[in-house]
């Protein structure tokens, strides 16, 4: 089981926070750090208020060397996809290579009123979400010195030199995630190189997957993306320091148990843990909302992460 760390700055946080949180993680040998991309605290007060996630990870990608960067999710709401495909690139080259790309469509009303950007209604929003897909993997896996054109709904491009290419070959790894039945499953079919079930009862994550390998045994895509899920991290060395964590974010310990969530002593999140891989997953996002416990982080990786 990899394991990342996963963070919602969103609630609060500044870059030098996720800085130290990145490169601590990075010390401790995690797989990544990946950040949510949202502009708006979904509780308390947000100070100091939002930071954009690709220049957060661009920052990263000089200020980190062999950790993975990425995001759960972008919201295809908030960029088009041409000057994205481009920010996303320079940020891999950056980094050397080490850029994830996830994509979403975005739900966070809320955060859309407080900074001007349009929401349409979710069936227009996936129509963009799959244009952009589209739109983003072309840019960049057109060859240096051809172009690339689409004529979609929403977005039309012409005579794109799919410029700047990213260091990753053939491009960094998409990540698509949710619940839906039928759009998202299909969607991960075509263009997932990894697919994720964030905050999930851990019972309720095998048919999630398996609507996946259905969509891509449709279309006849035999190899099967990366399936990882993301839970809420709460880990102490015993029953007190779980609950002294837990109380720091706002939250009970047997509501999160009771959501799927890496809530325990070491030892107890180990065979939760070991449930998700079971489920199917081999890739862990452990969302850690305290950031300035970076002793959390250093537990995970001495204490847990050496029994999987």
């Amino acid at each position: 089981m990899r394991l990342v760390i996963f963070t919602e700055p969103q609630q609060g946080a500044s870059y030098d926070d996720l800085r130290k949180v990145a490169q601590t993680a990075e010390a401790s040998g995690f797989d990544g750090f990946f950040r949510s991309d949202h502009f708006l605290t979904m509780g308390g007060d947000g100070l100091p208020g939002p930071t954009d996630a690709w220049l957060t990870l661009a920052a990263l990608a000089v200020q980190t060397s062999t950790i993975r960067l990425g995001t759960l999710v972008t919201s295809a709401t908030f960029r088009l996809p041409g000057p994205l495909a481009i920010a996303v690139a320079q940020a891999d080259r950056m980094s050397g290579g080490r850029i994830e790309f996830g994509l979403g469509g975005g739900w966070f009303e809320a955060e859309h009123k407080a900074y001007g950007i349009p929401f349409p209604p979710v069936g227009e929003r996936f129509d963009r979400l799959e244009e952009q897909l589209e739109i983003i993997t072309g840019l960049w896996d057109t060859p240096a010195g051809q172009t690339f054109d689409f004529d979609g709904k929403h977005y039309q491009i012409s005579d794109s030199p799919g410029l700047p290419k990213p260091a990753q070959s053939p491009r960094p790894p998409v990540i698509i995630g949710g619940h839906g039945k039928k759009r998202t499953p299909a969607l991960a079919a075509r263009f997932a190189d990894e697919f994720n079930v964030p905050f999930s009862k851990i019972e309720d994550i095998p048919p999630v997957y398996e609507r996946v390998r259905a969509a891509c045994a449709q279309i006849g895509r035999s190899e099967l993306p990366v399936f990882s899920a993301a839970a809420v991290l709460c880990v102490g060395r015993d029953d007190a320091e779980v609950r002294r964590r837990a109380a720091a974010i706002g939250r009970e310990v047997e509501e999160m148990r009771g959501n799927g969530g890496i809530v325990g002593t070491p030892d107890e999140v180990v065979e939760t843990i070991k449930r998700y891989e079971a489920a199917g997953a081999s890739r862990l996002f452990l969302q850690a909302l305290d950031l300035s416990d970076l002793d959390h982080v250093e537990l995970v990786a001495s204490a847990v992460a050496p029994q999987l």
